[in-house]
């Protein structure tokens, strides 16, 4: 059977090897010269399943007034009215509740624990490296406040059987020696013992030589404009180049998902939230990160990628706006300088920004459409890189007809 899969980000890639695996024909498209090249290219570096969780939680409403009145702040709203934000925020707001938090968590962890396990396999079965690291990660709470909190999050942990351990400063500084200057500034932390990490963008380019010895056919520079669907069955894709007729097409598009399912009267809630990063090299190893630094106050994550330091975070609310301004790029700055300032030059740092498909509820959609042959594998928001090689195994067994190995069944466009 001839699978189309549209777009060539993590994944997208994953979900065309698992594809492959199974012995489909498989086709990718993707407007850039490459894979990863978007939202994939410079991640936080985070393959986090115990940091699973939605942004939509009880006191998400009154800490984001709060947060939009601070200089260095994880949630940034554009002033422009635009109703997609409006209806979007709507959603979102609608699932602070104690009851679909834990309902969303629990799906989101389910899902990010089995794509962690795949990513295990996968290493293992290629020998490809990312500059990975197993050392897990460490929530970094600034406030007592949030360790109080945390108890909640632990409780969800615990019934999911995640590894985990509380940490006081002094246990903090033991998993994180780089902390050991600054630690005066935090009260604990939340170590999630099973999480890794790894360049997103390093592990596509390996992945990519993979499917292609798999006989993955990629075509880049290619401009997707429309699906073409007749009597309820989707039939191929409409090009630059015109129509290329496939019989089965899995949409894995990110933000851009939205628009492309619009026109056959499918809509998938998903925003593109954007967020930012900087990578900078190391320069004093005892100053720097071993692993993951997520750090609770300002929602930025600090993570160790071989000989750098990759810092990512900031959500905001703009559209497609790609626009890279030094004021939204201020608190991950911030946060590096005050964490690890004397482990790395900022001076040196690259700058980046991507946009995150967002759903209200955190969970990504995954599963089939009312539109016969027509699939969905798109909105992981923040955790598309966590939860990349789950969601694509999982795709990849409905699309083969088989039952998946963790539970699918709210995952598909259908919950909404």
């Amino acid at each position: 059977m001839q699978v189309c899969v549209l777009g060539a980000g993590v994944v997208g890639l994953t979900s065309a090897y698992y594809l492959a695996k199974k012995g489909f024909e498989v086709t990718v498209l993707d407007r850039q010269p490459s894979v990863a090249l978007e939202t994939s290219f410079a991640n936080a570096g985070q393959i986090s399943p115990g940091y699973s969780a939605p942004w939509a939680a009880p006191g998400i409403p009154l800490k984001a007034i709060k947060w939009l009145m601070q200089k260095h702040a994880p949630l940034k709203i554009s002033p422009e009215p635009e109703m997609k934000k409006l209806l979007w925020m709507g959603k979102m707001l609608s699932q602070c509740t104690e009851g679909a938090y834990n309902i969303n968590k629990s799906r989101m962890m389910a899902l990010a624990e089995y794509s962690r396990d795949q990513f295990i396999g996968l290493r293992k079965e290629l020998g490809i490296q990312y500059d990975d690291g197993q050392g897990g990660t460490l929530q970094l709470f600034r406030k007592d406040e949030q360790v109080e909190a945390a108890a909640k999050d632990i409780k969800v942990l615990r019934a999911l059987n995640v590894p985990h351990q509380m940490l006081t400063p002094e246990q903090v500084v033991v998993a994180e020696p780089g902390l050991a200057s600054v630690i005066d500034k935090f009260k604990g932390g939340l170590k999630l013992i099973g999480d890794e990490t790894g360049d997103c963008y390093l592990f596509c380019q390996s992945l990519k030589a993979e499917c292609e010895a798999l006989g993955v056919q990629f075509q880049f520079n290619t401009d997707i404009q429309s699906l073409s669907v007749e009597a309820g069955k989707v039939r191929g894709v409409f090009t630059q180049h015109g129509l290329q007729a496939f019989d089965t097409v899995l949409v894995s598009l990110g933000s851009y998902s939205k628009e492309l399912l619009k026109a056959c009267d499918i809509d998938i809630p998903v925003y593109p939230v954007k967020g930012y990063s900087l990578t900078v090299p190391i320069t004093n190893d005892a100053y720097a990160p071993v692993s993951t630094v997520m750090d609770e106050t300002y929602k930025v994550a600090v993570t160790r990628l071989g000989n750098r330091i990759r810092a990512a975070g900031t959500a905001e609310l703009a559209g497609y706006n790609l626009d890279l301004p030094k004021s939204r790029t201020e608190t991950i700055s911030h946060v590096v300088e005050d964490l690890f300032g004397q482990g790395c030059q900022l001076s040196d740092a690259e700058y980046w920004t991507g946009l995150r498909p967002m759903t209200p509820d955190g969970t990504p959609v995954v599963g089939a459409t009312e539109v016969n042959g027509l699939y969905l594998n798109t909105g992981h928001g923040t955790l598309g890189w966590t939860m990349s090689c789950g969601s694509a195994a999982v795709i990849a067994d409905i699309m083969a007809g088989n039952n998946t190995e963790v539970d699918s069944t709210d995952l598909a466009v259908a919950r909404y």
